[in-house]
């Protein structure tokens, strides 16, 4: 984790001192569930929570025993013991470490699944907001760069609405599957410890048992969480990269906000540069690399190997906090987005009614034009505003064959733009609903 990318709330989940916290909450519940079936004593299992619960857990010095052990959870539990006095030796009772650490690291999943959910709301709001501020700003749409047709700003910004909203219900399955419970002992078979343990411990901590652990949760359940998170990457990087191109100095129709006392270069004042969508494009990367480490994790051997282990400890933190942080920054950046009306209307304007040219073709071939023959009628008078700057209606209304086939008034009536807006109500109902 790379402080100038974090949040506290995010890192927090992630810190020593929570790990820890929840691991002694998942040995304390278990202990709950092992003395209601009479396994350990009662008073054992009080003493735990009131003596464990009221630990302040020295990471240092957990740390320092794992440099002998050579094992954290045992390093842990030595440590935990020495708050906890004679009764410790009833912590542990037929567990295994995975049964610890998998079920620590669903916490933490689930927990940071939180955060994340609660940003995409928020940068969902952003973009309702500004859709509806927009839903009648005329621009034009681009295929392969290239000017299309109009569109308003108000639906790519629906569109982006549209996209996240797939995004959140992706993560909220992605939460639900990585939420299991593993308390089932060396190779999950409960040998020494029974399921009503799993069980309990699974509905304290908000998770579900596992069906079948084989000592370690099953990793296919991560690979998908990680890639959901790179996928909501990926939506992130798609509308950054939009902002980018809108921002360029020839484009202009849209601007990251540029704060008072701001600077875009060292060299060059005047700049104004897309430096947060362009840092989103970076996160989104990293975000999205964190997925085939998790694909590779879930061939593991046999019933356990500790091969994902490594792997988890940095892509954990990493892509939840990644992700967290740009969602945010994402956000910020679609509420104080800088969006230019009139210069969507003069880009629009520069190739002087080619935006057009769809609606002649169709006019024509309706009036009995061939497709092929209308096709070329139009597009030879289009090169010409490509290579020479000429007008197209007015190439249009000049044109023998074309006037032949179309009268000059229904030629101009194709040039209404109010043609190409007419069912944006429809787009909006279909993304915002009926309200």
């Amino acid at each position: 984790m790379i402080p100038r990318y974090s949040r506290p709330e995010m890192v927090a989940i992630w810190s020593p001192e929570t790990r820890f916290r929840i691991w002694f909450e998942i040995e304390a519940y278990a202990c709950d569930a092992l003395a209601e079936l009479g396994v350990i004593p009662k008073e054992a299992a009080k003493t735990i929570w009131e003596k464990g619960g009221a630990a302040k857990f020295d990471v240092e010095a957990i740390d320092e025993i794992e440099r002998v052990t050579k094992h954290d959870v045992i390093a842990f539990l030595t440590h935990l013991s020495e708050f906890v006095g004679p009764d410790a030796r009833f912590i542990h009772q037929g567990m295994t470490s995975s049964d610890v650490l998998d079920t620590c690291f669903a916490v933490q999943l689930t927990r940071a699944s939180d955060i994340l959910l609660a940003d995409i709301d928020g940068l969902l709001a952003a973009l309702k907001r500004r859709a509806f501020e927009h839903k009648d700003t005329v621009t034009v749409g681009r295929s392969h760069g290239i000017h299309a047709e109009p569109t308003t700003f108000g639906v790519k910004l629906a569109q982006a609405y549209a996209e996240f909203s797939r995004c959140r219900e992706r993560l909220v399955h992605a939460r639900e599957d990585i939420a299991t419970c593993a308390i089932s002992g060396a190779v999950g078979t409960f040998a020494n410890i029974d399921p009503y343990v799993e069980e309990h411990v699974a509905k304290k901590l908000g998770l579900k048992p596992e069906p079948v652990s084989t000592q370690v949760i099953p990793r296919d359940r991560h690979a998908m969480f990680f890639t959901t998170l790179g996928v909501i990457a990926s939506s992130i990087e798609r509308l950054a990269t939009e902002i980018r191109h809108l921002q360029r100095t020839e484009v202009l129709e849209a601007e990251e906000y540029f704060s008072p006392g701001q600077k875009g270069s060292s060299a060059m004042p005047h700049k104004r540069n897309p430096v947060l969508t362009e840092n989103l494009t970076g996160l989104a990367r990293m975000v999205r690399s964190f997925a085939l480490p998790a694909m590779e994790n879930v061939a593991l051997w046999h019933e356990r190997d500790i091969s994902h282990s490594s792997v988890e400890r940095m892509i954990g933190p990493d892509a939840t906090v990644t992700l967290d942080f740009a969602l945010s920054r994402l956000t910020s950046v679609i509420d104080r987005l800088l969006v230019y009306p009139d210069n969507m209307l003069k880009n629009m304007n520069k190739f002087r009614g080619l935006v057009h040219s769809q609606r002649v073709l169709l006019a024509l071939t309706q009036a009995g034009v061939s497709r092929e023959d209308a096709y070329r009628l139009v597009q030879r008078n289009a090169m010409k505003v490509w290579e020479q700057g000429a007008d197209f209606l007015e190439e249009l209304l000049a044109d023998r064959e074309v006037t032949s086939a179309l009268p000059e008034a229904d030629i101009r009536e194709k040039f209404d733009l109010g043609y190409h807006t007419k069912h944006v109500d429809t787009i909006f109902k279909r993304v915002f609903g009926e309200a």
